[in-house]
């Protein structure tokens, strides 16, 4: 029976008209001829649409040669390669999708860098993250995370100011597309960058439906509150910014290299780059062009210098870096043909304010770093907190708080639940250092959850709340020593009735806080260089698979109120 979709990768083209005449336009006509494309205008779509084919034949594949040598053996084999390319207009916006080569055809300047991001933010799972690609700020560097079974989003370390996401792997939440219709009980994936790589349905309406609706949820649908950072940092639009960081660079070209300028792979074309054996460098030059091994900085970086002034960016945004197979190289063994600017990385301050050019594009080092900051402590607040602990009394100690809790709660436990257990200053010995002690916590709950627990008239004391926890939660997972030191405490001092897993490691952790003169307990009130040191906390832990949790503890009051566990938590074996 024949299938309802397939998998194809399609573009937004924001910038081309939606008419035939100017789908064809947008194009390499120059390309188009050299590899024979021929041109189609299908009718059965009902909407503007150009379908161009080719084929890409080599007598000989480029191995044989080399492999006669080797064995004494002539052998040839031919080889060949097909392209397809659709371009549609639907409700006014034009797509493309190519099929085996096709891809090639579609100008990079052309396409919608986030289009397929865009999506995956929307409609991906946060908890099945299957791939993530991401670049830092400043360090020439890309890094590719891949979880086949799919993984939450802290676990792949990718939420920070300073890194861009630049494509999303993973199952998809319930979508209205043909996949998930005539697949139903099955999970559905995707892969969102610049492209967006998803099932589609074959038959012309079920394709216009579903380019519909992937337009609609880009169009109205908000991302997902675990994906959210990724839409906080984005290129510089402003032109007068756009145009001294376009001459400050100009300016850098035309001066000798002096490190400043690095290479970092374009993130589109890192599969390509893998493969690729031969790189044909073309800027500024008709007729000449480099082929060599790798990509050449230096030749890029003189190719640049020797550019008229304020042309030097215009010469390497125009010129092309073409990664082949072979260095036979025929129409069948070209990879990619990218500008040679997006292999550029470096960096330019305007006064105070730092900016880095990351494929082709400026961001700003630091723009989003507030907000991230800010939404990062918004989400350890819960508003139906998992834990709720009774009033921190004048004059009482932390110490004597942790047992009265503990004591507190103990004595009207139900039969059969595990006894709250208070820790503070139970400690276990520092594997680095055996004369000294580190406290892993201040109260282990029922349910495992580390609940550390800190009054503080300023910044200074939660700082080591926060440190606490991370050495903590590190000790527990890196030193077989320490757990088992731990878990024989536990033992002990519950007389047995709390027996942790030989290799527990916390899964949850509940920072309890009283701060002094402050009415409540909440994101905005906690001291602004804790707002720092908290927010780095959590993405450090949860970077290590721990969630968590901020909880406010009342301030005064003779009489308290047991303590309460409001939520499921979980600490568990590792």
């Amino acid at each position: 029976m024949p299938s309802h979709t397939e998998v194809r990768t399609v573009y937004r083209l924001s910038s081309v008209a939606p008419t035939t005449e100017a789908m064809l336009d947008a194009l390499d006509p120059a390309l188009l001829d050299s590899l024979g494309v021929d041109p189609h205008l299908p009718e059965a779509l009902g909407v503007p649409a150009v379908y161009l084919t080719c084929g890409m034949e080599r007598a000989e594949a480029p191995w044989c040669e080399p492999m006669s040598r080797t064995t004494g053996i002539t052998v040839s084999e031919s080889v060949r390669r097909t392209a397809a390319l659709l371009l549609l207009a639907v409700d006014g916006t034009v797509y493309a999708i190519g099929c085996d080569q096709g891809y090639r055809l579609i100008p990079d300047h052309l396409k919608d860098k986030r289009f397929g991001l865009s999506f995956a933010i929307r409609q991906m799972d946060p908890e099945l993250i299957r791939e993530a690609v991401s670049r830092s700020l400043g360090q020439a560097r890309t890094d590719i995370s891949l979880v086949p079974g799919g993984a939450p989003v802290p676990l792949l370390g990718i939420r920070d100011h300073s890194r861009i996401v630049r494509s999303l792997g993973g199952y998809l939440d319930s979508v209205p597309l043909t996949r998930s219709r005539h697949s139903l009980g099955k999970a559905v994936s995707a892969q969102g960058g610049c492209g967006l790589r998803i099932a589609l349905g074959v038959e012309p309406t079920a394709l216009l439906s579903d380019l519909r609706t992937i337009a609609r949820i880009c169009r109205e649908d908000i991302p997902h509150q675990q994906l959210e950072f990724i839409d906080h940092i984005v290129p510089v639009g402003d032109p007068p910014t756009l145009d001294t960081l376009g001459a400050a660079l100009d300016d850098r070209l035309g001066r000798p290299h002096d490190g400043s300028v690095s290479v970092c792979v374009p993130s589109e074309h890192h599969p390509a780059a893998t493969e690729a054996t031969l790189y044909i460098t073309r800027i500024n030059s008709d007729n000449g062009a480099l082929r060599s091994d790798d990509f050449d900085l230096g030749y890029v970086l003189t190719r640049a210098r020797l550019a008229p002034p304020g042309h030097r960016v215009k010469a390497l945004r125009d010129g092309t870096v073409t990664l082949a197979r072979d260095r036979g190289r025929g129409a069948a063994d070209t990879l990619a043909v990218t500008s040679a600017l997006t292999w550029l990385e470096t960096g330019v301050s305007l006064g105070s304010r730092r900016f880095f050019l990351l494929d082709g594009e400026w961001y700003e080092a630091g723009a989003a770093y507030v907000e991230e900051c800010r939404a990062t402590v918004g989400a350890l607040f819960s508003p139906s907190p998992s834990l709720s602990l009774p009033s921190w009394r004048d004059g009482e100690s932390e110490n004597a708080y942790n047992n009265r809790v503990a004591d507190e709660y103990n004595s009207g436990r139900a039969a059969g639940r595990p006894p709250w257990l208070c820790l503070d200053t139970k400690n276990v010995t520092n594997p680095l250092r055996p004369r000294d002690q580190v406290e892993i916590c201040d109260l282990l709950a029922p349910d495992d959850t580390l609940v550390l627990v800190k009054r503080a008239g300023g910044s200074g004391p939660l700082s080591h709340l926060f440190s606490q926890a991370r050495v903590a939660v590190e000790l527990l997972q890196e030193s077989a020593q320490v757990r088992e030191e731990f878990a024989a405490r536990v033992a002990r001092l519950s007389h047995g009735t709390r027996l942790l897993p030989d290799d527990y490691t916390p899964r949850r952790i509940v920072l309890a806080m009283l701060l002094k003169n402050r009415a409540s307990l909440t994101p905005d009130s906690v001291f602004g260089f804790s707002q720092i040191t908290i927010a780095q906390t959590a993405k450090a832990l949860a970077a290590r698979g721990v969630t968590v949790e901020v909880i406010g503890i009342p301030e005064g009051g003779a009489e308290a109120v047991p303590p309460v566990l409001c939520g499921a938590g979980s600490g568990t074996a590792g």
